[in-house]
């Protein structure tokens, strides 16, 4: 009966999550996101390591939860935005992308697996998934690190996750 449970909350999360962040104001999300990735790439820019998206844009979709935002190196600065013509784009599932970030599936078996969909620049994308893998799970804020790996295990121990 809790296993039942279990896989029903992971199935049906994102569906309970998407309503109310529709209702969370653009200008609100961005300010975070950007905060959080500023926190995790204040290094890598300061190295050069995003030099590959300066002036371009990267797409990323949630897509059961409606979320779609745009990130841009512009002078050196991660920005966010709601609305630009993407370079490539990657678009999953929260699940899987929360799976993905902790390095609990590979993002080129989900790829594979048509859960992870990658389009547009097929150079800017390799750069993008390079980044991802070089990712050090230590370095990311404590209690964004700690909440994603505890999504992470909730998620994998669902009756319902299929690898």
């Amino acid at each position: 009966m809790l296993s039942k449970l279990h896989s029903l909350a992971v199935e049906n999360a994102p569906i309970l999550i998407s309503k109310p962040l529709q209702l969370v104001p653009f200008s609100f999300k961005r300010k975070i996101i950007e905060q959080l990735l500023q926190a995790q790439f204040e290094q890598s820019l300061e190295e050069g390591d995003l030099d590959f998206l300066e002036d371009r844009w990267l797409k990323i979709e949630v897509r059961d939860l409606q979320l779609v935002w745009f990130i841009s190196n512009v002078n050196n600065k991660l920005i966010v935005s709601c609305a630009e013509i993407p370079d490539v784009s990657f678009s999953g599932n929260m699940n899987d992308l929360i799976l993905i970030a902790t390095r609990k599936q590979d993002p080129d078996t989900l790829f594979f697996q048509r859960r992870l969909i990658v389009e547009g620049d097929t150079e800017l994308g390799l750069c993008v998934k390079n980044l991802m893998d070089s990712i050090d799970l230590d370095s990311m804020p404590k209690i964004v690190r700690l909440g994603l790996e505890k999504l992470a295990q909730f998620i994998e121990s669902s009756e319902s996750h299929v690898i």
